[in-house]
């Protein structure tokens, strides 16, 4: 039996739960109003690119906005790419590293840059490196005059003290890892390109977006109902409901700039993973079965500069905590792509 309280709004399947991630708040759909020109999703195939695109075309079509929204991605899931074009996205197949693949592209005054590499990095580092630091300067050579916002990860900065708030885009990178080390090539070569070709650019140092069916609440959750043992050597952990993680992604279009402008895009605390485990073990009856020990360290990050910038209230972690033990008790649709979290080395 869950023990929860009621929570007649989570979703109950995937259908809600995309309609869900999907829904643009009154602030997107504002700027929607405002924003010139199309908009193309570049590397949209992912975990966030889908429902991200979706909400561009919800929030364009509300706003009364005449814009093609296109989603660019190889489409290794042929389902997503027939959902997108379902509501309304163009879609394009396309392997951006092949030679000619940026020309083939319609032009856009609005980018946003999804693509890159993280899991499966070690062992194809030269790939890592081309997906995540080389193809970032093709795609400003492609569109100098566009407006672009390019995700990044909190992984630039590496571990920090439990006991801190976080680190600060003021912080010095501080990357460990072949694959933090080419996310923060990808950062230096958009920084190169506003300096020296005046690209706007936004540069989102994402950690962590959590849909119901992957994210590191997700990953706690399922190893506590099935029993499994929980790694605490990184017991702590930012996070942002994926359908806020989408709207300000998307917010952040205003905000692109020469020189480039960075921030880091999570929620408003820590949340300990032990804490989430005892939620999660109280919820389904289970015990916790932890192993190796708190090192003391973490990948946080302080995102209060953008929260306070987009005046944007994300939704609580524990609502978010009570929505994910709900899917998984349901046995609603998880990717099946653990996030990672308790990683200390920088190896995907």
């Amino acid at each position: 039996m869950l023990n929860l309280g009621a929570m007649d709004d989570c979703p109950t399947n995937e259908f809600e739960l995309e309609e869900c991630l999907s829904r643009p708040p009154t602030q997107v759909i504002e700027m929607m109003k405002r924003l010139p020109g199309d908009l193309i999703f570049l590397g949209a195939g992912g975990k966030m690119g889908p429902s991200m695109a979706r909400m561009a075309r919800r929030a364009t079509d509300a706003a009364g906005i005449p814009r093609r929204i296109l989603a660019v991605s190889r489409f290794q899931n042929s389902a997503d790419r027939q959902r997108l074009e379902e509501h309304g996205v163009e879609t394009l197949s396309v392997d951006l590293l092949k030679p000619g693949a940026l020309e083939s592209l319609p032009d856009a005054e609005n980018i946003i840059y999804l693509a890159g590499m993280k899991f499966g990095s070690t062992g194809q580092e030269p790939l890592t490196w081309a997906m995540n630091a080389w193809l970032p300067g093709l795609v400003c050579r492609r569109y100098p005059r566009s407006r672009m916002v390019a995700f990044s990860t909190g992984n630039v900065y590496g571990m920090v003290p439990v006991s801190s708030s976080g680190s600060l885009e003021t912080d010095p990178p501080n990357p460990m890892g072949e694959y933090a080390q080419s996310c923060l090539g990808r950062e230096r070569i958009f920084q190169y390109a506003a300096l020296s070709e005046g690209v706007r650019v936004a540069i989102i140092r994402l950690n962590y977006a959590c849909d119901l069916r992957y994210g590191v609440l997700v990953d706690i959750a399922n190893r506590i109902l099935a029993g499994e043992p929980l790694d605490i050597t990184v017991n702590a952990f930012n996070i942002i409901w994926q359908a806020d993680a989408n709207a300000m992604s998307l917010l952040c279009l205003d905000l692109a700039s020469s020189p480039a402008f960075i921030a880091n895009l999570s929620g408003t605390e820590k949340i300990s993973v032990l804490d989430s485990a005892r939620f999660y073990a109280r919820a389904y009856g289970k015990e916790i079965h932890a192993k190796n020990h708190d090192s003391g360290l973490a990948l946080l990050t302080d995102a209060s500069a953008l929260l306070r910038q987009l005046s944007y209230t994300p939704m609580e972690n524990e609502k978010l905590k009570q929505w994910v033990a709900e899917w998984i008790w349901r046995g609603g649709q998880t990717l099946c792509k653990p996030t990672g979290f308790e990683k200390v080395d920088g190896s995907y």
